[in-house]
Order: structure tokens, then sequence, then C-alpha cells
């Protein structure tokens, strides 16, 4: 009894309100104590004794912050990797290989020793269970988008679950599914870097074990609630920022959220560091596509030590969409795969570059010198009108190439419009507004 209430106690984190405490554990944010006792009664029965005698490997350190816990505790101490694959003799090419399938997305924060032999045995998997997709591996994690028959994909998340290298850090949980297949992505793509979302900032400067308090998204949906009415009242100290680029925000994102113009997510430091007066004494809920981007995000704006607190969604929009497909997020999300984006709702939020009609489905821009998105509505490309700006509409037909042949990625018009880091003008009748 006295292992289980030092376990407990070691993951409180103050409310807000005087006196008031919740728990932060595996990711989670528990704010009824019943809700933390069977947690812990479920998931860390093995680690009581230790915490009670002092030579367990329990993982709390009562800074709040689950799931950097979670992380630090994780496989990099000692755990092996299993280069094991499954067996999949039983298995037709069919079921394998069928076009109808669903695509996953997951991220998983620990040590890792051996980067390069983690890359070779992903890349090995994906192979063997005939998957396409991008991995991203590296010393501090692993970070997937992959997609494949059901039986495929069922397969990976098993083996990705018994891999001792991911034990007790991953589970079912932190796989998001959508409607898909290995036909999303045009091939697969396995490398170790350096972070496994490129935010641009050295993971030993800023790491994940810093991050931001994590939200269910029942908790995420109060918070949104609250906000936007005290907002409506012009009371709000709350700001709920999105930190996804601005073409994924452009055709979704939450009501009153304060969406950054930036192009790339490595532009996100920069931005909080011009816009720190903006985050001054503010509690700042954040959310991303999947919360990989909050690890890094929310634990950068700590780092800057100006805000009141700061909380992320678990699990992401995709995880909100599951549980409140009719919620307070409207439109689409951006997906970075062939599909651009999947629907909960109805709602379109963004309009055709061209005329202005109601319209969020993305197409590259027809010139080849730039590749870039650009929302043009069947109307307009009937027209011809297919590119991303005038000065691409006018090159559609050129082919700018190196004395090697390789396409050139030039930036166009409306990139050199864009300023790399906008600083956000935004009076304080319009927070308070929810704008």
């Amino acid at each position: 009894r006295a292992a289980f209430s030092a376990f407990v106690k070691a993951r409180e984190v103050p409310a807000g309100a005087a006196g008031a405490v919740w728990w932060c554990c595996c990711r989670q944010t528990f704010r009824e104590r019943g809700g933390i006792h069977r947690h812990v009664g479920t998931q860390h029965g093995a680690e009581l004794h230790g915490v009670g005698t002092g030579t367990g490997t329990g993982t709390g350190t009562g800074t709040g912050r689950g799931e950097a816990q979670r992380g630090a505790a994780g496989p990099g101490g000692g755990t092996e990797l299993s280069e094991e694959l499954p067996d999949t003799r039983h298995l037709g090419p069919a079921e394998l290989q069928s076009r109808a399938g669903e695509v996953l997305l997951y991220y998983c924060y620990c040590e890792v020793r051996d980067p390069e032999k983690l890359c070779t045995w992903q890349r090995a998997l994906c192979e063997h269970l005939h998957l396409t997709g991008k991995v991203r591996v590296a010393s501090e994690g692993i970070n997937g988008t992959v997609g494949g028959s059901k039986v495929a994909t069922s397969l990976y998340v098993e083996v990705m679950l018994s891999q001792p290298l991911f034990k007790d850090i991953l589970c079912q949980d932190d796989f998001k599914r959508s409607a898909g297949g290995a036909h999303c992505f045009p091939d697969l793509r396995v490398g170790v870097f350096k972070e496994i979302v490129p935010m641009g900032i050295d993971p030993e400067k800023v790491s994940y074990k810093e991050t931001g308090i994590h939200l269910s998204p029942q908790e995420f949906h109060r918070e949104v609630e609250q906000y936007l009415s005290q907002a409506n009242q012009g009371q709000s100290d709350t700001i709920l920022l999105d930190c996804r680029n601005f073409y994924e925000s452009k055709i979704g994102h939450f009501q009153g959220c304060l969406a950054p113009d930036i192009r790339k997510f490595s532009y996100f430091p920069s931005y909080v560091d011009e816009n720190l007066e903006l985050f001054k004494n503010k509690r700042v809920l954040m959310y991303c596509t999947g919360g990989i981007r909050c690890e890094r995000g929310s634990a950068y704006l700590r780092s800057k030590a100006v805000c009141k607190e700061v909380y992320q969604l678990k699990g992401g929009i995709h995880k909100y969409l599951e549980e409140f497909p009719d919620g307070f997020y409207r439109g689409k999300l951006f997906v970075f795969d062939d599909r651009f984006s999947i629907c909960s709702n109805e709602d379109v939020i963004s309009a055709c570059r061209y005329c202005g009609t109601l319209w969020d489905q993305y197409k590259l821009c027809s010139s080849q010198h730039c590749r870039q998105l650009v929302l043009t509505c069947p109307s307009c490309r009937n027209k011809g009108l297919t590119a991303c700006c005038p000065v691409c509409q006018e090159k559609e037909l050129e082919v700018t190439s190196r004395a090697s042949g390789q396409t050139l990625k030039e930036e166009c018009e409306c990139t050199k419009r864009r300023p790399r880091v906008p600083v956000e003008r935004i009076s304080r009748g319009m927070l308070d507004a929810g704008k």
C-alpha cells in the first residue's frame, strides 16, 4: 500500500485551483483519484515493489510530465532490439497486398542505442509486409506513417508492440488508423535522422522529456469548450495554438485557434521567439495532426518560461476526431500522403485559389519546376487553371532542370510573398474574442 501511494504521489501536478492536483502518467492526465488508481493498478503492478523499496525502476519525478517520464524510463537503458520478422507463410499474396487497407500514423520517443540497426530492421519489416510510407529513426525514437492491407498493418502493430525496444512505451492506442493502403504512398522511405520530427533544434537542447501536460481528447474538448465560452465573454487567459503549417490549418482547424502562417515546422521555434509577448502569462492549448509536433513544440515553448502552463492534445487531431467527429474541429485533416486530406464532417472552410468558391481538395501545382499544393476547383481546372500562382501558370509547359536533369524546386511568386516567420499583430481584443 505504501508503494502504491508513493507511486501515485510522484505523478501529482498542480491543477490550477489552489491546492487541487491532477496526475500525469503514461501519456495521460487523470483528473480524478479513481482514474489514476485504476491506471496504476492495471499498468504498473510489477513496478510497485521497486518504488516502495527504492530499488525499482519507477519513473515518477513529480514534474507532471507523464509522457516525458515514460519515455525517459524507456528501453534505452538496456533493452536490445529484436530483429525477428513475423511468419507470413500462412498468408496468401492477396491478403498482404490487397489495395483495400489502412494507413497507420504513430511515434514513440525512447532512447535508441543503435538507430542504424533499428532502421535496417524497420525497412526489412515494412518490405516483408508490403508496406509503403515514411519512417524516421533517431537516437530519440521513431516516427512513422505506413500504409498497406489491413492484415499487413495489423501484423505491423502486433510486431511493434512485442518489440522489446518499445516495451511498456507503445500501446494500441498510439497507432492512429485511417482508410487507405499502400497506394497512398509512392514508395517506402526509411532513414536515420537527428530528430524524428524536423524542428531544427538539437534534441539535447530541447528534449521531448520537457513536454507539456497531455490532455485526452475528452479533456481537450472540455478545455476548448471552456475557452470558447470565456473568449465570447472577453475573459479568456488561454491561447488555442495550432502548431501545424499554414496549408494544413487552411483546410481544417479548431474554432477560435491561432494558426501561425508558417510553411515548415522548423520555422515554429522562430515564430515563438518573434511572438513571445503573445504567449506571456497565457495558458496554451496546443494541437497538431498526431501529437508528435506538440511534443517538441510544447517543450520549446516551455523553455521560454513565459506561459502559465502548456497543454497538448494527446494523439492529436486524429484521436480527437475519432471521439468527436462533430466537435470543435471543422473542415478536413491534412495528411502527408497522396490522399492529402481525410474528413470527419461535411464542413468546407477554404476556397478555390482562382474563383473563390468553397473548395478544400488539394492538388499539386502543375508546373514541373514548383509542385506546391494548390486549391483549384474542378471548374477552374477545366479552364486550365492548375498552377499555384500566375508565375507558375506561365511556366507550366517549361521544364527547368539542372545539368544532371534533376527538376529544380524554385520559389515561385506565392512562396516569395509569404514571410518566413510572420509576426503576429493581434490585438488583445481579438485574442479575448477567440479570433
